[in-house]
């Protein structure tokens, strides 16, 4: 499991909105109303929580879901320490005892056993049932329960069941517009404007292979990174190998397609 506590500061991650998702966001954190985040790898969900928290000054408890994950991760267990047993709180345990907001990123990689716990607090009970201890905490107002995951990579193994995803108030998302995230990356890097376009105009080549030769298109996480390394003075070659070609796929077929995609917009 991973997991990381981010306390707000002064400064408010930057989040270009897309739609009302911010208003949405905050309507759902004022009513204790469950929220589940849809969309692409790297498209801006774990950003968007990060945003919402600091606007809301909330602490946000982050789980990284792997198949792994068990809802002992989530509440919490008892461990030794100096020779005396003791109960320690887990990440989402941590979270409703403080009113903050407890987003598990990609959740359908976790365990079954994950959702089972998760019902209690999804509707009107609001609770969290700890067996291991008998207690059953009533989540305070400001608990905030956000999930996400990628419906591209679902399959019949792992997907929310109906009765859970019914839990959850929605929000699907998607890459930016060009215009949008030309503005995301010029924000996050401080390339100028001129040298962002065609990265964008690159990646619009590239996803539109999503589903045929690659499993998804690039993201704008990694586009940041390659403007991160453009920035910084490495050749525009060179950053796009190493952040675009080789972080997409180990097929030579397909890498010799996204250097050709390259060598095109940047002719």
């Amino acid at each position: 499991m991973t997991m990381s506590l981010d306390m707000t500061n002064d400064r408010i991650p930057y989040y270009h909105p897309t739609g009302r998702e911010c208003a949405l966001f905050e309507r759902a954190h004022d009513n204790g109303l469950p929220l589940l985040l849809k969309g692409p790898t790297g498209c801006g969900k774990t950003r968007f929580v990060e945003h919402m928290a600091a606007r809301l000054n909330k602490p946000v408890y982050t789980v990284a879901c792997h198949d792994d994950l068990s809802a002992a991760d989530l509440i919490g267990r008892y461990l030794l320490k100096g020779g005396e047993t003791e109960w320690v709180d887990g990440p989402l345990t941590r979270a409703v005892r403080e009113g903050a907001i407890c987003y598990l990123d990609e959740v359908v990689e976790a365990r079954k056993d994950v959702t089972v716990v998760l019902h209690p607090l999804t509707d009107s009970r609001r609770r969290l049932i700890i067996d291991r201890t008998g207690e059953e905490l009533v989540a305070p107002e400001g608990f905030m329960l956000v999930a996400s995951y990628n419906p591209g990579y679902q399959s019949v193994l792992k997907r929310l069941k109906p009765s859970t995803r019914q839990r959850f108030l929605s929000i699907a998302f998607d890459f930016p517009e060009p215009e949008a995230e030309t503005r995301v990356i010029t924000a996050e890097t401080g390339l100028p404007v001129p040298q962002v376009v065609p990265l964008v105009r690159l990646a619009g080549h590239i996803r539109k292979l999503s589903g045929m030769d690659l499993e998804e298109g690039v993201s704008t996480r990694l586009l940041v990174y390659a403007a991160r390394l453009i920035g910084a003075g490495i050749a525009i070659e060179e950053a796009l190998e190493t952040a675009v070609v080789q972080a997409l796929s180990d097929e030579p077929d397909v890498q010799q397609a996204l250097r050709d995609l390259i060598a095109t917009v940047y002719g």
